[in-house]
């Protein structure tokens, strides 16, 4: 088996799960989740993208059912020994292949835990796997277990994000030893994910960020290249991402001298993120650190140019998204614990003169103030 963790680790994190189980009378749980099925078992695989689920059983327990093409990528990847497959067939009913299963399982009128807020279950499938359902006991959403499980890193998974924030620091060296006026993004994204892959990490959960110009205000990957200007604006958000966990970082940097408004705009995003490091430790909550962050730009009259949340989680994560609960955003209450893993990012856009700037870092929580994962300094650049 080609294992990321050693089997105590694993064996740690299976036993915070059954011991969930218990509390909330559970007899099995159908996971559906890739970052469930990895980090319990280690299997790491984008099968997902069809239909699998992992069934944890109270006793321990672990059986997969799976796709064909997946089968040796689990006895390869992780831990699980109880290996079931499904057929590609016209008119294949997965779920009824699941339903089978369970009742293979004795689980008949058992208290059964579905993970439903996931990628890794469709819309068509969930409907289709609640008819299946409808012999056994009533299935309660647990969508919330694993991730709140996942949100606290064990010392082994620091380990795996700093060599991920080392690898994005490696990424932003590479990117800024090709930006000038003249340079294309393609070579500029070429160099920033070489950087990764050659430092032994892995694609990220999403794509990397880059746009120039006017799409320097846009806060999503798009296709298409363009050339860098002698006056320009870049805005840059990537992540090194190790054994699949992700250090992220953003900026927006200034081919040719900063405008004044670039400037304006910076200070008063480095100064919300100072507020934030104040905010992100134990005794604040999610909301807190938002709070504070909007307290900075609002103030500063740029409510209209942020966003309405501020950072997330970051983990172990599959694509669409390296994008982990719980968020920074008004109103949630998760409270800050230490050693979790956070992304902070101030993003301001200011359509009226189309100006962007965006500041972003992540973070471990400690006790008191939060440890900056990356080595490179906050400041603006401005690429002449």
């Amino acid at each position: 088996m080609a294992l990321a963790f050693d089997r105590e680790e694993y064996d740690r994190r299976r036993d915070a799960v059954l011991a969930e189980m218990k509390a909330r009378d559970l007899d099995a749980l159908l996971l559906f989740a890739p970052e469930s099925h990895y980090w319990l078992t280690g299997y790491d695989t984008f099968g997902y993208c069809f239909f699998q689920c992992l069934i944890l059983m109270k006793d321990g327990r672990f059986v997969l059912l799976t796709r064909l093409p997946d089968m040796r990528q689990a006895r390869h990847t992780s831990l699980i020994e109880d290996i079931r497959v499904w057929s590609d067939e016209a008119g294949g009913n997965r779920t009824k292949r699941l339903k089978d299963l369970l009742f293979d399982l004795d689980l008949l009128g058992a208290k059964l835990g579905v993970e439903t807020n996931t990628h890794g279950l469709t819309a068509a499938h969930g409907k289709a796997l609640d008819e299946a359902l409808q012999s056994f006991a009533a299935a309660a959403d647990v969508s919330d277990l694993v991730p709140t499980l996942r949100a606290v890193k064990s010392p082994a998974e620091i380990a795996c994000v700093r060599k991920a924030a080392s690898l994005a620091d490696a990424a932003w060296e590479a990117g800024m030893a090709e930006i000038r006026p003249g340079a294309d993004e393609g070579r500029i994204l070429a160099a920033m994910q070489g950087a990764v892959f050659e430092g032994g990490g892995d694609y990220p959960g999403n794509s990397f960020i880059i746009g120039s110009g006017e799409d320097a205000l846009l806060c999503r990957y798009k296709s298409g290249r363009r050339t860098l200007s002698e006056q320009d604006q870049l805005t840059l958000e990537f992540a090194g991402a190790y054994r699949h966990y992700h250090a992220a970082m953003m900026a927006t940097l200034t081919i040719g001298p900063a405008t004044d408004r670039h400037r304006e705009l910076f200070d008063v995003a480095s100064s919300a993120l100072s507020r934030v490091e104040g905010a992100m430790q134990p005794g604040s909550t999610f909301s807190d650190v938002f709070d504070a962050h909007a307290r900075v730009v609002d103030g500063a009259g740029l409510q209209p140019a942020r966003m309405n949340a501020c950072g997330y989680s970051l983990g172990a994560r599959y694509a669409p998204s390296w994008m982990d609960p719980p968020m920074f955003y008004r109103g949630n209450k998760t409270a800050i614990r230490p050693n979790m893993v956070l992304f902070a990012h101030m993003i301001l856009m200011d359509d009226t003169t189309g100006t962007a700037m965006t500041l972003g870092r992540s973070y471990i929580t400690t006790d008191d103030a939060p440890e900056p994962l990356s080595k490179v300094p906050v400041s603006l650049v401005e690429v002449t």
